[in-house]
């Protein structure tokens, strides 16, 4: 059962198997499910290292005296926490927790860039092979993006949480398809998208938002990959499968809850300022319930309310774990919503103004060309 797919556009070879992807037969038997998103590549291409998408000296940000995100988006600085330390220290602290949730950002695209290359491996069709090298020149692009923005900020990101790194592990290491295409297309994206969504509408640098849109012209199309597999897929797994593959989700978004971004996670940014990890870690719980996450969660972005949703839509939340989200969302009211994912809208914004952009420049160098 490690190959759960019920579609032949998702059938895979061991990883070890490369004798298998130079059958003579097998490159005429492709898929044209994913043309759509390979063609699209060409209008929503960017590079991080050309100022004409993204200038990271354009517009320098003061971190030690400005916050990048608003104040209550660091939870540090709503309980006991703020009152051991003065106002230029408190920013400082919410900007490191801002470095944190980038650098666990730039860490997930690094997953998902060698995700998407072992799919390369493993994919049978040539057009899904295809789909997966296209989307880890994407992801590539992410990576040096994000690492660009972090390294011009703070001179360097901060070591990947033990919760994300174990799940990403798995997922990256796993012959098993499924946990490939549900954890990181579905799971992590669905993370991703919320957070990216967050980040975009509400950071005070206009370097992060700019580069945060660009990355979501990516993202949107990306998010397509799983969702085809779940639409020609989850409809036809056996009771056994289903199960498997919706508990496997479900334990998943339980760690992920608990654990993505608490003080333990969090802990390397403390030591600064003299405080102590399990000390932040009481604090934050005595002033926050499991109310007050209920509310979080009410708001379209909440990357754990994306999440949900994502799992939902996707037909793999059945009535056997709906109660394991149940807790926290309202789920009629999620069934109810539309498809489409947080920031759908920005990241149209973002391929339309790059189509045209990219249109200018083949316009030039075909004239340059004589």
């Amino acid at each position: 059962m490690s190959d759960i797919t019920h579609d032949p556009i998702y059938n895979t070879v061991d990883r070890d198997d490369f004798l298998s992807l130079i059958e003579v037969d097998r490159y005429a038997d492709r898929t044209d499910a994913f043309d759509g998103i390979i063609s699209a590549t060409r209008d929503h291409f960017w590079d991080p290292q050309d100022p004409q998408y993204i200038d990271f000296d354009a517009q320098p940000f003061d971190i030690e005296n400005e916050l990048l995100m608003p104040r209550e988006f660091t939870v540090e600085l709503n309980c006991a926490v703020v009152e051991r330390l003065d106002e230029r220290q408190q920013i400082q602290l919410a900007n490191e927790s801002t470095r944190f949730s980038l650098s666990s950002i730039l860490h997930g695209e690094q997953g998902a860039m060698s995700l998407s290359a072992s799919l390369c491996h493993i994919m049978r069709d040539p057009g899904a092979q295809e789909y997966a090298a296209n989307q880890t020149r994407e992801e590539a692009r992410h990576v040096t993006g994000f690492s660009n923005y972090i390294h011009k900020t703070w001179g360097g990101p901060i070591a990947c949480g033990p919760t994300l790194a174990s799940l990403m592990n798995e997922i990256v290491q796993s012959g098993q398809v499924y946990k490939k295409l549900v954890g990181m297309q579905m799971l992590i994206e669905g993370l991703a998208m919320g957070a990216f969504a967050t980040f975009q509408s509400r950071t005070h640098d206009p370097t992060l938002k700019r580069l945060i849109q660009l990355v979501m012209s990516d993202e949107a199309f990306h998010h397509r990959f799983g969702k085809i597999w779940a639409d020609r897929t989850v409809p036809k797994l056996t009771e056994e499968e289903h199960m498997q593959v919706e508990d496997w989700a479900a334990r998943c978004f339980q760690t992920l809850l608990f654990n993505l971004v608490n003080s333990e996670q969090k802990q390397a940014i403390y030591p600064q300022f003299g405080l102590e990890w399990e000390w932040v870690r009481s604090a934050v719980l005595e002033a926050f319930t499991e109310e007050d996450r209920r509310k979080g969660m009410t708001e379209s972005t909440n990357i754990f309310r994306v999440l949900i949703k994502t799992l939902l839509k996707a037909g793999i939340i059945t009535d056997r774990t709906k109660d394991v989200y149940g807790a926290w969302v309202d789920m009629n009211e999620l069934k109810s919503e539309d498809d489409e994912v947080a920031g759908i809208e920005v990241a149209e914004a973002a391929v339309e103004e790059l189509r045209q952009i990219n249109s200018q420049r083949r316009v030039m160098s075909k004239a340059l060309r004589g």
